[in-house]
């Protein structure tokens, strides 16, 4: 398997509208456990994200977009109930699948919207910080600078955009750490191809564009940071 290029031309089974629905249903309840194991949050919280709401002095307002089944903002509310942080927490998909999980979803200060940014711009919306989980590899080129420009419109502070880092270890390692959970799911297969899809710190860095600053802050993790707009 070649890793040394970014493969934009692959497709996820589950960005297929007319994809499995049981299949696509089990996919997006276990991603709550795949990424608590994967994803970073943990330590992105620890070592950004807590401190950007430490820093508003005040109850914070943030906005997940493409938020797929609600799981990152019910990782991330447990820790900031935790630490005592205040938060609204708003989660914003168009996928009307992915918004019927999420709407079952109970997670304390949480709303979720089947919209996306587009949608919440027109209504005026904004936050105090936007982030997104493991959307940005699913993106072509000119749909990348809409989200990103999207997201800093509304955002009031700052912006995350957390992805995968694409590696050979990332892969090898996914290919057999997924088999456990991968049964009625397509865990493995569009796991895999998110990888492929995914960029290294000099790629996305490109792409996005100077505004942004990219960083590795766990491993096989990519952190895009920008200031908000709105």
């Amino acid at each position: 398997m070649d890793l040394s290029k970014r493969d934009e031309h692959l497709r996820e089974l589950m960005d297929d509208p007319d994809c499995d629905p049981q299949r696509l249903h089990a996919t997006l309840r276990r991603f709550g456990l795949v990424n608590k194991m994967v994803s970073g949050w943990g330590t992105i919280y620890r070592i950004r994200l807590k401190e950007l709401l430490i820093g508003l002095g005040r109850p914070a307002r943030v906005l997940d977009l493409g938020s797929g089944g609600g799981d990152v903002i019910a990782h991330l509310a447990a820790l900031t109930r935790r630490d005592g942080l205040q938060v609204e927490w708003t989660g914003a998909d168009p996928d009307p699948r992915a918004h019927d999980v999420a709407s079952r979803t109970h997670v304390p200060g949480s709303t979720f919207l089947c919209a996306d940014a587009d949608e919440l711009l027109a209504q005026g919306q904004a936050f105090d910080l936007v982030i997104s989980n493991h959307v940005l590899h699913h993106l072509e080129p000119e749909e990348l600078t809409r989200f990103t420009e999207a997201s800093r419109q509304l955002a009031t502070t700052a912006v995350l955009h957390n992805d995968i880092r694409r590696s050979r270890l990332a892969y090898s390692l996914y290919n057999v750490g997924i088999a456990p959970l991968a049964a009625g799911t397509f865990l493995r297969v569009d796991g895999l191809r998110s990888i492929r899809r995914s960029y290294q710190v000099a790629e996305l860095s490109a792409a996005l564009g100077d505004d942004w600053t990219v960083s590795a802050p766990a491993a096989f993790r990519l952190l895009a940071q920008g200031p908000g707009r709105a």
